[in-house]
């Protein structure tokens, strides 16, 4: 969102019921659909890379595979409220956070007898979204903004936003990191804005600490009174690189790359980002538009969100099919062309020889290959073209499962960052003697939930 202070304050939505719709037409159909619609499947051409329909029991806390709660008044050093002089106590409190127990998350701001306020806010554990080279994210949320407006919303400041990863730790390099506002919306109005924020601040070539912004009304109903699809669709398939924002399907607000210099446009972009839900109260953003929270603000009205969901639709380069017949262990595997998968996308690659990799690997994520021929003579060894670009402390182990993604490993090897998710390393591991035709599985385990690995190609040895 907007700061006040030069530092920022502001994911499974829907697509298209059939691909051929197009993404205005799908994400229109989106305010039509019940309050606690499940994500619906990718259109062709895209993956899916994260979502969280907050299905679970009326009561209850966010998924924390998914999800961490930000707590308090600011970050650990950061500024105070949140950099944009909100008033509110973030909790953890299933009061401000909770599951509805009908497919819904409600984050309600409350205030006690004292005057003071609580609300909720949520980040995602993941800071890797970010599109392929020459290709695209989506990142989407079907809400509904608090139901309230007039005096009583004023204060209000439900918000749906992204925040470069390099703030995560930092809390001091907005908005040079990059802050992407999806939806956010001041004092009840019937009106969503989004906003690139970017630079140095204030002023700057990204105007700060306003940002680069657009708003519309809500098509339909009312941003507080129905559901609406909020979206946004970075696009790097396009010269210049274009950021676009939608609500149901309508495109209001496009940012591009020759709008600021090419490094404050790297600066903003060139790494990944994490997602952000929440309701603040009070701060610069509604104070420009009239502010008033005082006793006449209506506590209680919670922002009702039904899906976040994230697609990646990959770029170029050269897809690999799974073969018809065997495959020869002891020549390049091709990862991308797997007989199955699960957590994995396709990207194109970098590495020499170009063509595509697998990537968003993380704990719990495999691929499969079919009908791979080891001979007579036993293989002991593999290597595997790796890359990561995961953060300090996060590594995992890429191990190899014959038959089973269950089965035992018969080897495997660890890894940490590489300095990049295209930064590429040819790792070798000893394996247990292996002969004759097995389907193989990669698997991958890790302590942490990020992703750690990207993978181009594997082989093995004797």
């Amino acid at each position: 969102m907007t700061a006040s202070s030069g530092i920022p304050r502001r994911r499974r939505a829907l697509l298209a019921v059939l691909s051929t719709l197009g993404l205005a037409a799908a994400l229109a159909t989106a305010a039509t659909l019940p309050a606690d619609a499940s994500a619906p499947t990718p259109p062709a051409g895209w993956t899916q890379v994260f979502v969280d329909d907050f299905n679970g029991a009326a009561g209850t806390g966010v998924n924390t595979s998914n999800w961490q709660y930000s707590t308090g008044t600011s970050y650990p050093g950061g500024p105070a409220n949140w950099g944009t002089g909100e008033v509110e106590t973030m909790t953890n409190s299933t009061a401000n956070v909770s599951l509805d127990g009908n497919g819904n998350l409600r984050i309600t701001p409350l205030r006690d007898a004292a005057g003071r306020w609580t609300s909720g806010r949520i980040e995602t554990n993941r800071t890797d979204f970010q599109p392929p080279a020459g290709g695209k994210l989506r990142v989407e949320a079907r809400l509904q903004m608090p139901n309230v407006t007039g005096t009583a919303a004023e204060g209000y400041w439900p918000a749906f936003w992204m925040l470069g990863a390099p703030y995560r730790g930092n809390y001091q390099n907005w908005p040079a990191v990059g802050e992407l506002d999806i939806m956010e919306n001041v004092q009840g109005l019937n009106r969503v804005w989004a906003t690139m924020h970017c630079g140095t601040n204030p002023g700057g070539p990204c105007n700060e600490t306003t940002g680069i912004g657009g708003n519309t009304v809500c098509p339909g109903a009312t941003c507080q009174s129905g559901f609406h699809n909020y979206t946004m669709e970075w696009d790097r398939s396009v010269t210049p690189e274009a950021i676009r924002f939608y609500v149901d399907g309508v495109n209001y607000h496009t940012v591009t790359a020759n709008q600021v210099d090419a490094t404050t446009w790297a600066n903003a972009t060139n790494h990944g980002f994490f997602i952000i839900l929440n309701v603040a109260m009070g701060g610069a953003f509604p104070d420009a538009y009239g502010g008033g929270l005082d006793g006449a603000t209506e506590p209680g009205h919670p922002m009702v969100v039904d899906y976040v969901q994230v697609l990646r639709s990959s770029g170029g380069g050269t897809t690999t099919p799974p073969p018809s017949g065997s495959r020869d262990a002891y020549a390049p595997i091709q990862a991308e062309s797997y007989d199955a998968q699960s957590g994995a996308t396709t990207e194109t690659t970098s590495d020499t020889g170009g063509g595509q990799n697998i990537g968003s690997l993380a704990n719990g994520d495999w691929a499969q290959y079919k009908n791979v021929n080891f001979g007579s003579t036993p293989a002991t060894q593999f290597r595997a073209r790796v890359a990561s670009g995961a953060s300090g402390g996060v590594s995992g182990l890429v191990e190899v499962r014959l038959d089973s993604r269950t089965a035992t490993p018969v080897g495997s090897f660890s890894l940490a960052g590489t300095g990049g998710w295209q930064s590429w390393r040819t790792v070798p591991a000893n394996i247990t003697a292996v002969t004759g035709t097995h389907d193989v599985y990669l698997t991958f385990t890790s302590g942490q939930p990020n992703d750690f690995v990207n993978v181009n190609w594997f082989e093995f040895g004797r």
